[in-house]
């Protein structure tokens, strides 16, 4: 555990301000209007060795009835009886400035009650928009990197076997609209909103062109006006703006995961003065009844169980640590490393120190 400890503070010491470098604007920042844009489709796979949906499930036979009838082929509902079949819904993401053409990958599910779609192949499958329109078709062979087989008595199974991916499976067929054409002012949304941040990423664009082209409009956002000298180069001046690089600001937080131990703390951290004692105490209870029992042969006594009862006390020594006003927090962990505390200790120890108003940062307990 002290290991554990260790690296937090030498990571600590890494991330310090005196060690911290710039960010370029585009990891931090990205324009409104420009984002990914969920797609969806309902599709069938088929040529599965007898893993498909079975008898329970309705709607698969309906679907493959339905692609059979677009083909040509007219047969009675009643009459299908397959396992090779599966209904799957098909997911995927389409990027920003999406050309016709371009493929993506996509992310296929089971639906119904199939044991595995490996080896399987997706039919063309539509994907659509939350607009309702089409803007990608998949088809192709489906890859689930697992297996599932087993017998009566036993199975193995590696993985999920009724999900998988087509890699490059979905062409882009419907572009979407280009939302910083002809436009003379841009939107600059950032990731992590702070009003710290806002203002260096303005100050940086102004300095760079050397005018009022950006203002910070709150915390979240910085509009931007379109240099003359860059008028119908749209491009070039993103370009040259998303590259400058600028020191993101935050909010103090310390973050706790009380199931798995982890604790992660960010530089601004600071405490004020405040005085830390760390001890367990331990109870051990032992109980081990003796039965006493006349000798062999005897005419007179009886059978008696003898409680007998072993009790152990244990504290720890704790000690009290001095965490004086401002240390930073590399300072805390060494301070409370000094007590022997675990990480799961920790936890509690800085939750502590937060309902005594000594810490002065956000906590965050996940």
């Amino acid at each position: 555990m002290k290991q554990i400890l260790y690296a937090i503070i030498a990571a600590i010491v890494l991330f310090s301000p005196d060690f911290a470098h710039a960010i370029r604007i585009k990891e931090i920042a990205s324009f409104d209007g420009v984002r990914d844009n969920q797609l969806i489709g309902y599709g069938l796979v088929v040529g599965l060795n007898g893993t498909g949906d079975g008898n329970q499930v309705k709607f698969q036979v309906q679907s493959l009835v339905n692609a059979l009838e677009r083909m040509g082929v007219t047969i009675n509902r009643a009459d299908v009886t397959v396992k090779n079949v599966a209904a799957v819904m098909v997911t995927a993401t389409l990027p920003p400035y999406s050309k016709q053409g371009m493929k993506i990958d996509v992310l296929v599910s089971s639906m119904g009650d199939a044991k595995s779609i490996a080896g399987g192949t997706l039919l063309m499958t539509p994907l659509k928009g939350a607009d309702g329109q089409v803007y990608a078709v998949a088809q192709g062979a489906v890859s689930t990197n697992s297996f599932s087989y087993g017998g009566q008595a036993a199975a193995a199974q590696k993985n999920h076997p009724t999900s998988g991916r087509v890699p490059e499976g979905a062409l882009v067929e419907r572009e979407l609209p280009n939302v910083l054409k002809e436009r003379a002012q841009l939107k600059l949304n950032l990731q992590q909103p702070d009003f710290t941040t806002a203002a260096r990423i303005t100050a940086a664009i102004n300095e760079k062109f050397n005018a009022p082209v950006a203002t910070s409009a709150d915390a979240g956002s910085v509009v931007l006006t379109i240099p003359p000298a860059y008028e119908g180069r749209t491009v070039e001046f993103i370009a040259a703006m998303e590259r400058l690089d600028v020191r993101p600001d935050g909010v103090a937080k310390v973050v706790l995961n009380e199931r798995t131990g982890t604790i992660v703390m960010g530089e601004n951290v600071r405490l004020s003065s405040v005085a830390v004692s760390h001890g367990n105490l331990t109870l051990l209870i032992r109980e081990t009844p003796q039965v006493s029992q006349p000798s062999p042969l005897s005419k007179t006594g009886e059978t008696v169980v003898v409680p007998r009862t072993q009790l152990k006390v244990s504290e720890e020594a704790g000690g009290l640590a001095l965490v004086r006003e401002g240390a930073s927090i590399g300072e805390v962990i060494r301070a409370l490393n000094a007590l022997g505390v675990t990480p799961r200790d920790l936890i509690g120890i800085m939750q502590a120190i937060r309902a005594a108003g000594a810490l002065q940062a956000e906590l965050v307990i996940i």
